[in-house]
């Protein structure tokens, strides 16, 4: 996912008004500034202010300079549109350095090593890096899309107390999302690919990557697969990025196979329904909603009556044999006998990890 490669260099600390350019021409050709006031109509105090670039070269101004010196009303244009331009990025680099303190909270090194900003050495330059992957402006734009009171109260505790590092991960899966080209949301359609994607829990996920992604393109929901990130305690997370397009995020915490199913139809049951207008974080709290979002991705994998028999399953071939009957994965039955019977040491052999491929 390496987007940025390099420096581009943003230090602007200076800014030659095109004015001095002018100036030194009007002298080669001998003229005064009351001769150029003549001849073009300007006054004395505008050509002055122009000088010192208090006042812009508009295009009516170009034009008359072209008939008075021979040199191209572009050519002024052009100036005068660079030194604007350098003006803002000088004023850009004054506000970046007084916010260097927001670099304290985000994970610029964590950002470095993805390849999500560049490595730049000047804190500034990191600034305005981390400030286009948010896609913000400025800092207290990040703050009012953050890390406001009526904006993190939705979220989880994590927004209080590491805002940085937990927008950080949201904001990957936006991205991410974002690329994926999907259908306009429909429920019934998610249904149906919920069921098609439970029974993916039996394949590698070489295979079952593609197809579930593309599964859930096809009913609008956009699926972002993010590395877990340290002090971001979440499995995944639920977005809607407009009316007819939701997102759903998961990482690989704990790289379990049965954790990353049960992870993906809780979100998925956020998609089905919660509340389109909030982020929903699956960090195992006691929230109501959450509550309801596990007990949705329990019975999509344990249908019916399946998940009470579990825990009288007290060898691995009494697991294998359920999971083919249920069309389950045997690490996610196997999974599940831990969690209800709290012997965490049983069939640990049964459970795939999965882990990122990097290539």
């Amino acid at each position: 996912m390496v987007e940025i490669k390099g420096k581009y260099g943003f230090e602007p600390d200076y800014a030659t008004p095109p004015g001095e350019t002018l100036e030194e021409t009007v002298e080669s050709l001998g003229m005064t500034q009351i001769e150029l006031s003549k001849r073009t109509g300007l006054t004395v105090q505008s050509i002055n202010r122009i000088y010192k670039g208090e006042q812009p070269i508009i295009y009516e101004t170009a034009n008359k300079l072209e008939l008075v010196t021979g040199v191209p009303a572009r050519f002024w244009n052009n100036l005068e549109a660079k030194y604007r331009e350098q003006l803002e990025k000088i004023k850009e680099l004054d506000e970046l350095n007084n916010n260097l303190d927001w670099l304290k909270i985000i994970p610029i090194g964590e950002l470095k090593k993805r390849g999500l900003v560049a490595k730049n050495s000047k804190q500034s330059e990191q600034i305005r890096d981390a400030l286009k992957f948010f896609g913000v402006s400025n800092v207290s734009a990040w703050n009012k899309i953050w890390t406001e009171p009526k904006v993190a109260a939705r979220r989880s505790a994590c927004f209080e107390s590491m805002p940085g590092h937990a927008a950080t991960w949201i904001r990957q899966g936006e991205r991410i999302a974002h690329k994926i080209q999907c259908a306009p949301y429909d429920k019934n359609r998610f249904k149906e690919a919920i069921a098609e994607i439970r029974k993916l829990t039996v394949e590698d996920p070489q295979k079952f990557g593609p197809k579930m992604t593309k599964l859930c393109a096809q009913a609008g929901v956009a699926l972002s697969l993010v590395p877990e990130m340290k002090k971001v305690p979440w499995n995944g997370a639920t977005k809607w990025l407009r009316a007819n397009k939701a997102m759903i995020i998961i990482n690989l915490r704990g790289k379990r196979e049965d954790k990353f199913w049960f992870s993906f139809f809780h979100e998925a049951g956020h998609v089905l329904n919660d509340n389109k207008k909030k982020l929903y974080i699956n960090d195992e709290s006691d929230d109501p909603v959450e509550v309801r979002a596990n007990d949705f991705a329990a019975s999509v994998l344990f249908p019916g009556n399946n998940r009470q028999i579990i825990p009288s399953l007290t060898t691995k071939s009494k697991i294998k044999i359920f999971a083919q009957k249920t069309g389950l994965s045997p690490g996610i039955v196997a999974g599940q006998f831990q969690f209800l019977t709290e012997k965490w040491k049983w069939y640990h052999g049964l459970i795939r990890k999965f882990v990122w491929n990097n290539k």
